[in-house]
């Protein structure tokens, strides 16, 4: 498959992955953002072809079987994540650079399929309290998906070490500096 330079931006839910990559795409115009595809349902505000491709369980299974995914995860229990083809190829014919925002197990998938053209890009909350008061001030999980969350961020951050760059977003003007220096010398 052809691939202009991939960016994965990783990390924990609450980590400030959204904001970060929101602020390189506003920056940057050499680079596109791909839209994953997930099982799961839209949240409000959340926009098919925007946010995600909202595809029903039994769709997203059907892509897996005619491998339409650059990579896929089963993040939750049922509930799927996945980089479909399409959407790099979407990219590759505008000729820009591609990031994605993406659990941590499937960013390592794309680096190991593509090790030249991937960057791999992990953001690391400032501790797991201000973590769980990020979640909380969203509203919108109820009590029970914070916990899972808390404990995959525990898991997700153990996978750190196997990024090609880490950083750590206890200051957010200095993460968006950071991330927009990494992501510039690494697509020149």
């Amino acid at each position: 498959m052809k691939s202009e330079r991939i960016i994965v931006c990783s990390g924990p839910s609450g980590s400030g992955k959204s904001s970060l990559v929101n602020f390189v795409l506003k920056k940057e115009k050499k680079i596109g953002f791909a839209i994953s595809a997930t099982s799961r349902l839209p949240r409000k505000n959340e926009k098919n072809g925007i946010d995600y491709y909202f595809l029903s369980l039994n769709e997203f299974k059907k892509k897996i079987i005619n491998n339409e995914f650059i990579e896929y995860e089963e993040v939750y229990s049922g509930i799927y994540y996945g980089t479909l083809k399409s959407e790099v190829k979407r990219l590759n014919n505008l000729n820009l650079s591609i990031l994605i925002d993406m659990d941590v197990k499937g960013g390592l998938n794309i680096k190991k399929k593509l090790p030249d053209k991937t960057l791999t890009i992990f953001i690391k909350p400032p501790s797991i309290n201000e973590l769980e008061k990020r979640l909380r001030r969203r509203m919108t999980n109820s009590d029970d998906d914070i916990s899972i969350r808390i404990d995959k961020a525990h898991k997700e951050m153990l996978y750190s070490k196997y990024y090609d760059i880490i950083i750590e977003n206890d200051n957010l003007e200095k993460a968006q500096k950071t991330i927009l220096d990494k992501i510039i010398s690494f697509t020149k």
